[in-house]
């Protein structure tokens, strides 16, 4: 199978770049401004892989660029039968203070992208009757201090999967969101206070961090015939650690 991952060129994207190669598959993934990361992505994975491995610059919150791009990976590869929507950015603020750029760009890369995306590849996989979406959520759907633009994208992504669910499931498409607590990753490394560190960790109740390759796998599996009569869920992988202050 072929899949397309967004937002491929560092921490959870890059991680399921990596192992869907590892897997055989053959790997499109996006990036949007760090092209020297998506390059070291492109390169590891194509180590890994017996696969194609290919980066593509796009910008999942222009529809046209989408389409530009989208119909380049599908001529480059011929299919695309796993749809990875992982691309996503973060702008917090206080409610009251909130301009609205901060709402707008947030929403519009996490949320109004994945649906670019997903209208994009529904058509090629309608017509060959199959398609996997894996929508990559977060804890945050369900809040958190500071985030309102964060949290209402990632929110509306379990909308978003659940209508592809319930529209294409006879044409052997499903859509399954995927709900990541805390990863060690970069990212978290480097921006993720210690106090941070230490409520995930103490509430945790496997007392640690997630690691990548627990998620990717996951990913992976969703994308095989085995999750084939999974469709419309929300499937958390967060140690049990389901809320945010």
């Amino acid at each position: 199978m072929n899949f397309l991952i967004t937002g491929g060129s560092r921490g959870i994207g890059a991680s399921i770049v990596r192992e869907a190669a590892r897997a055989g598959h053959g790997v499109a993934f996006t990036y949007l401004s760090r092209a020297d990361d998506a390059a070291e992505v492109e390169r590891t994975a194509r180590s890994e892989s017996s696969g194609r491995v290919q980066a593509y610059q796009m910008d999942v919150g222009d529809s046209a660029a989408v389409e530009r791009v989208g119909d380049q990976i599908i001529d480059d590869f011929g299919s695309i039968e796993v749809v990875v929507s992982n691309a996503g950015i973060n702008r917090p603020n206080l409610l009251v203070h909130m301009t609205d750029e901060e709402w707008h760009e947030v929403v519009t890369t996490n949320l109004t992208g994945a649906f670019h995306v997903a209208r994009h590849f529904l058509p090629a996989m309608i017509g060959q009757r199959f398609g996997r979406f894996i929508l990559i959520s977060s804890l945050g759907h369900r809040g958190i201090t500071g985030q309102a633009n964060y949290c209402a994208s990632k929110a509306g992504l379990h909308g978003l999967a659940c209508a592809i669910a319930k529209e294409y499931g006879r044409r052997g498409i499903t859509a399954n969101v995927v709900v990541p607590g805390v990863f060690e990753t970069d990212m978290t490394r480097a921006g993720l206070s210690t106090a941070n560190r230490e409520f995930w960790v103490k509430y945790c109740p496997l007392g640690r961090l997630g690691q990548l390759d627990e998620l990717s796998k996951l990913v992976t599996f969703l994308a095989s015939d085995g999750a084939g009569f999974i469709n419309g869920q929300e499937i958390a992988v967060h140690g049990g650690l389901d809320w945010a202050p």
